[in-house]
This record gives C-alpha cells, structure tokens and sequence, in this order.
C-alpha cells in the first residue's frame, strides 16, 4: 500500500507559530479549531464515507479488510474542514484495524499514523505526537526496505528531532538527546544512500547537510550537570559529552563530503563547490580557528574565478558580515526588518574577527526594555563571517539593524 500524501499545511503553520511566535498565537489558533468543531456540520462527502463505513460493517464485520480505505478518506475530508479531534480519532481506528489484520509493524499503518500525527500537531497535543513518532520510527523501520521511502522517513523523523528539541518536549534532563538522535537518523540515511549510489551522490546533500546543523547545535548545547540524575539521563549526558570531544572534526568531516559531492558535480570550479568552502570557513570560524578560515574563504573566490558573475558572488560571499550559523531553522539573530516595522534599531560595528563592538540603541522606546536586552545580549554574543577587501578580513563601521522583538 503506497503512502499518500497528506494535508499537514494547518499542523505545521502551528508548528511553526509555537516556534516563532510563542503561545499566544498557538493559544488563538487552538481557540479556532476548537470553535469550528464545537458545531461540526458533516458535508455531502463526509456523510457518503460514513455510511460506506456503516455499510461495509454491517456486511463484513468491524475488522473488515475494506475498512481502512473508507477510515483514510474520512480522515482527510475531516482534517479539510478542520475537525482534527475526530480526524485523530479515525486514524487511530485504522492504526488498530491495521495492526489487528496485517500485523504490528506492517507498512500499512504508515498513512494512517501520519494522519493521526499530523492532526494531533494542529491540536497542538505535541507530548502525543512525539509518542506517535517514536512508534511510527519502529514501524517504518522494521516495515519499509533500503530505498527512497526508507530514506524519505528517516529525514522526516530527524526533522521531528530538531523541531522536538526546539520546543523542549518531553524530558528537560535529556533534551540533548534529540540532537544525537538527529545525527543518527541523517547517518542511517546516509549509510543507505552510500550502499546503492555511491559516496558521491547528490541525494547525499540533505542529510549531509542535516548532520551539519546537528554539529552546530551539539557544539552550541550546554550540558546540565545533575549530579541526582537517573542513570539513564547519566549515560546519555556522557555520550553527549562524547560527541562534543568529536564535534569539530565530525564537522568538518561532513563539510568536505559535501565538498566531494558538489566537486564531482560541478568539476573544479562551480558557485556551490565556492560556497562549500565558505561552509567550512564558517565551521572553522565558529570553532575560533581563523587562521584555517580565513585560508577557507580566501581558496572560495578562486573556485569561481571562470563564472561570467565571479565578481558578483565574491560581493555576495563577502562584501558584509554574515552572522553564523548560515544556515536555515537555526540562524542565531531574528530576521531584520525596516526601521518603521522594527521595536528595536541597533548600530554597532564587526571588527576583523568577527565580534559585535560599539552595540548601541539608537530608538528612543522604552517598551519591551527586558526583551530588547535579551536581544542585544545574543547579538554581543554572535560570531560573524566578517567582511572581506583585499584578501583580509576587516571592519565594517555603522550597521544598523532594526528588529521586530517576538512577544
């Protein structure tokens, strides 16, 4: 049975909204779900799918075979019109349906167990989900064989690992665990991929680039010491411990085979084996090794010295500061806005390594005076790729930044 796909667009809008904007747009959107299935009308559709349900049980029993197809349906038409508590409620019954005829870990439930997740995200009962996910994983594991769908899955469950761990659910004393778990999903994927295509394939890039985000945030972590910890959550700080002793050389490790893959590719020269180098400089720098980032970024404007547009990749590259990581879901500063959509209007400078000086508020509001030093203090504390001339890191006077400061 083929997994289709499923409407998760309203599940991660909320995701996304916890992320971004705190529970008080989570709370708003909650409040909505719950007014539209406080009176839910059945459409034509909907009551046609209950009624070949009730037919098809009248003839052939509760846990006829045919039934799950009808409980799939119904639960897409229900998660159109919103209703996730009855949606998640259909899924279920057809994760047991399943279970019972086809076995425990059969391929079959995968549709129905996305479902399920995909609604209890919009309910926002997360605890539920990671409960889901972690029973989804066994199932996909022992169900789906080496191949795009096995992959497909462990990408998605070490997305869920990253997003778990940015809201902090479940266990605070083992949160870290879910950056190594997110490094050995994209590893297994990794494995897989090498055995049927090769060290240099491109489907190598999104987990390959997966790892890389859990190295920056493993090496940004700061392990909790409680000395009453269950032995279990003692065992796994020590493993963290064990992999942050690894994290600059599992980094770099991972950015040159990217650099491999990209090499292979494009030939010697090419834009991204160009930006594969400013990877590893920033990798580098993060780590405080200029002087092999600086060697990094200056060897990145030779891959590009055949491109009609070298000149304007190299401004790209480095013609400003670039606040590290640079990378996507887990850039440090929020995004900055224009100076009249802004709470806040910073001006500060970057010297050659790359550190904030001079930081100063240039607006005259006194609101949110605790968040905006809360803001001021992270971007004290960011590292910058700095600005480059001449094939030297130098300063750069007079940024000004505005910033919306989330409620």
């Amino acid at each position: 049975m083929s997994t289709p796909a499923l409407p998760v667009l309203v599940a991660h809008a909320l995701l996304l909204a916890t992320l971004v904007n705190g529970p008080v747009l989570v709370t708003q959107a909650q409040e909505s779900i719950e007014t539209a299935e406080s009176e839910p009308v059945d459409t034509g559709e909907i009551q046609a799918l209950r009624d070949a349900l009730a037919g098809i049980e009248s003839d052939q029993g509760a846990y006829a075979k045919a039934l799950p197809e009808q409980l799939i349906s119904l639960g897409l038409a229900l998660q159109q019109q919103g209703r996730h508590k009855e949606a998640a409620a259909v899924f279920k019954r057809g994760v047991h349906l399943v279970r019972i005829n086809n076995g425990l870990y059969s391929a079959e439930q995968i549709p129905f167990l996305q479902g399920e997740i995909s609604s209890n995200l919009a309910l926002g009962e997360l605890t539920e989900v990671d409960q889901r996910q972690q029973y989804l994983l066994q199932v996909q594991q022992r169900s789906l064989v080496s191949g795009e769908l096995y992959i497909q899955a462990l990408m998605q469950q070490a997305s869920w690992q990253h997003d778990a761990y940015e809201l902090g659910i479940g266990d605070h004393e083992r949160v870290f665990s879910r950056l190594l778990s997110m490094w050995d999903l994209y590893r297994l994927a990794i494995s897989d991929i090498i055995d049927r295509e090769g060290a240099t394939s491109p489907m190598l890039l999104p987990p390959l680039h997966g790892m890389l985000k859990a190295q920056y945030l493993i090496s940004a972590y700061q392990v909790n010491y409680n000395r009453d910890a269950e032995n279990r959550a003692q065992t796994e700080r020590f493993r963290f411990e064990a992999y942050l002793s690894q994290n600059y050389k599992k980094g770099n490790a991972v950015i040159r085979a990217i650099y491999n893959v990209e090499q292979t590719r494009y030939g010697e020269h090419g834009l991204p084996v160009a930006e594969t180098l400013v990877m590893l400089g920033d990798w580098m720098l993060w780590h405080d090794k200029r002087q092999s980032a600086n060697k990094a970024y200056l060897d990145a404007p030779e891959e590009l010295a055949e491109l009609d547009d070298a000149e304007v990749q190299i401004e790209h590259m480095f013609g400003e500061p670039v606040a590290l990581p640079d990378i996507d879901g887990i850039r440090p500063l929020p995004p900055a806005v224009s100076a009249d959509q802004g709470d806040i209007l910073l001006e500060f400078r970057i010297n050659p390594r790359g550190h904030v000086i001079d930081l100063v508020r240039l607006d005259e509001s006194k609101d949110d005076k605790a968040k905006a030093n809360r803001l001021m203090r992270k971007l004290r504390k960011t590292t910058f790729r700095p600005r480059f001339a001449g094939g030297e890191p130098i300063i750069t006077d007079k940024i000004i930044r505005a910033y919306e400061i989330v409620q």
